[in-house]
């Protein structure tokens, strides 16, 4: 038998891309998000798979899956929390609800399902734990406020669960994308809730979705603790950390679309 290998976010995009990378050595991909139709087009293309649709912003729902995935598998090898929402509006334009939407499925979300799957890897005492950031999860940029502050939040919670694992084989890792060549752009929020419904330019020219994932099972099978992955763009993260003073001299240039 080959690994569970739990997506989130697995109906397009780097989840979608994921999926596919690890369809092989027998593994069985459960494959979660709320768009049940696109789950069952990607189960098609693949060996072996469960689909189990999510919304990652119920606790209830996130407790019966994973009793569901706990009673047919018994396990969960590695888990990818992949699911999430961006952000297109300024501060002054974003409604409070708005807000606390982004933080539900970026932040509670992940952690809400990591939580929940996490006494599973502690019975066979093994797992990978994978929280996908972003590059706005080192650094605040224009229109992504709230996104940034959910991925911000990530760090410090996986950080803190990183090291309260240290004496175990369970390995957590955070993934930092720049810009991927997905549709997050698209399907980002405005202030007042809706749709964004356009592609940044700077998210038409990002990296290949298939690249992203290939980096991403890397960093996993290296145990990795976190990883970024993009163009120049990601240069933006070492910038903040130790020239403080030229990131915010190119973040004031560089356009947030």
């Amino acid at each position: 038998m080959g690994n569970i290998i739990w997506i989130t976010g697995a109906g397009s995009g780097i989840g979608k891309a994921l999926a596919l990378a690890y369809n092989k050595d027998n593994n069985t991909i459960i494959l979660s998000g709320r768009k049940e139709s696109q789950l069952n087009e990607v189960a098609a293309i693949l060996k072996s798979s469960y689909v189990l649709p999510l919304d990652v912003t119920d606790e209830l729902i996130i407790q019966n899956a994973v009793k569901q995935v706990d009673s047919k598998f018994g396990k969960v090898d590695i888990l990818i929390n992949n699911a999430g929402v961006s952000q297109r509006a300024l501060v002054s334009e974003t409604n409070n609800e708005v807000g606390r939407q982004l933080m539900e499925v970026n932040f509670f979300g992940s952690i809400h399902l990591t939580k929940a799957v996490l006494p599973l890897m502690q019975k066979s005492n093994a797992g990978s734990i994978v929280a996908m950031s972003s590059a706005a999860g080192k650094f605040g940029f224009p229109l992504r406020s709230y996104y940034a502050a959910s991925k911000h939040a990530l760090h410090g919670w996986y950080e803190a669960l990183g090291l309260e694992l240290k004496d175990t084989n369970i390995h957590v890792m955070i993934v930092c994308p720049g810009r991927i060549k997905t549709n997050i752009s698209k399907n980002a929020l405005i202030g007042n809730g809706e749709v964004h419904a356009e592609m940044d330019p700077g998210q038409e020219s990002g990296i290949s979705v298939e690249k992203c994932a290939s980096a991403i099972l890397r960093g996993i099978r290296n145990k990795k603790h976190e990883i970024y992955i993009g163009g120049s763009e990601v240069l933006m993260i070492y910038f903040k950390r130790y020239a403080p003073w030229l990131f915010r001299f190119i973040a004031k240039r560089v356009s947030a679309k």
